[in-house]
């Protein structure tokens, strides 16, 4: 099985969790333990659960963990609105943001559909 450092998806990920890092660092002092904090961990949580999915024994597994992180991207989208809404952080930065992380949960979709279809084909 490839490792987790070979998935194009996984590499994005990590960008991502990075730039939300470096985005969030302007936000407020007071939001440290809040939408800070929240961003950011589902951030990390994205590329965290497709490594830890990749190295499983069988596809079923990497097929949950993948869809974990699917939630996780769900979750970095809905506190890129709240942030967008409150006008909290630079509006281009957190748009460009939520364009990777769209492009992000596309190719999540797009790899648990591979791996279902070779599940049912192999």
């Amino acid at each position: 099985m490839r490792s987790h450092k070979d998935l194009d998806v996984w590499k994005m990920a990590v960008k991502l969790a990075g730039r939300a890092y470096e985005i969030t660092e302007n936000y407020p002092r007071t939001e440290k333990y809040g939408i800070t904090s929240q961003i950011r961990r589902a951030a990390v949580s994205i590329s965290a659960n497709i490594a830890e999915g990749a190295a499983r024994q069988s596809k079923k597994e990497f097929i949950q963990y993948l869809s974990i992180a699917m939630g996780s991207a769900s979750e970095v989208d809905t506190l890129i609105e709240i942030s967008l809404e409150i006008k909290m952080g630079n509006r281009k930065d957190l748009l460009e943001l939520q364009a990777n992380n769209i492009q992000i949960s596309k190719m999540l979709g797009g790899l648990i559909r591979s791996l279902k279809g070779k599940m049912t084909n192999g």
